[in-house]
């Protein structure tokens, strides 16, 4: 990833003068997050023939919070766990989306997540520029129920897609039903009741043939 700025989508069409200095970087900062609709997902939708992009899928993970927070394995404050599944994957508007199970792509993940977490919400006013990062690492380090929860989301969302799809990513080249397994897993740090339907949709996956076989089988 360049240290050099990116280009920003509002100098195509600046704003007039006029405006409050803190309410022009709170739209640019809108205007640049446009550019989510564009990175696409490894994913693919249910509902057409193309894969899913950053935008959707942050939306789609607000309202799985919305209904499923009643699953938590602990109390959350729904509000601020839908904050955090809406930003985590800005920064994926520098970074670029790392598929799941390519290990390669994701050895220099972090370094360049938070390059891009650094330049994108550095456009915001400094207040809501550190409230923005600070909720960007509470997911990441996922330190607190709501970020345990998030995350759990964000891995639950790709698998109910998946199995719509009659494998989809799973049918990754070397990657097995214990592979994704091993990469679910984390959803049931937040929640043992979505965990186990989680496992039961791998699980069955695997059986239908919609995965390469593992060990794990019939267990969870």
């Amino acid at each position: 990833m360049s240290d050099a700025p990116h280009p920003l989508l509002v100098d195509r069409t600046p704003f007039p003068d006029g405006i409050d200095a803190r309410l022009r970087a709170q739209l640019t900062f809108l205007v640049e997050i446009d550019r989510l609709k564009t990175i696409l997902r490894q994913s693919p939708l249910v509902a057409a023939e193309r894969r899913e992009n950053d935008a959707e899928h942050s939306w789609h993970l607000a309202m799985m919070v919305t209904l499923l927070a009643e699953y938590a394995d602990e109390p959350i404050h729904v509000g601020r766990t839908v904050q955090l599944v809406l930003l985590h994957d800005l920064v994926e508007i520098h970074a670029g989306d790392t598929p799941l199970y390519d290990a390669e792509a994701g050895v220099d993940q972090a370094e360049r997540e938070s390059a891009a977490a650094d330049e994108l919400f550095g456009l915001l006013p400094k207040d809501q520029a550190r409230w923005m990062r600070e909720l960007w690492d509470e997911f990441e380090e996922r330190r607190t129920p709501e970020a345990r929860f998030a995350k759990a989301m964000d891995r639950l969302q790709p698998l109910l897609l998946n199995w719509m799809a009659h494998g989809g990513t799973w049918r990754t080249p070397g990657v097995t039903a214990d592979d994704v397994r091993a990469r679910k897993a984390v959803i049931g740090d937040a929640s043992s009741a979505l965990w186990a339907a989680g496992r039961r949709l791998i699980d069955e996956g695997e059986r239908r043939g919609w995965s390469r076989s593992g060990s794990g089988g019939e267990q969870g």
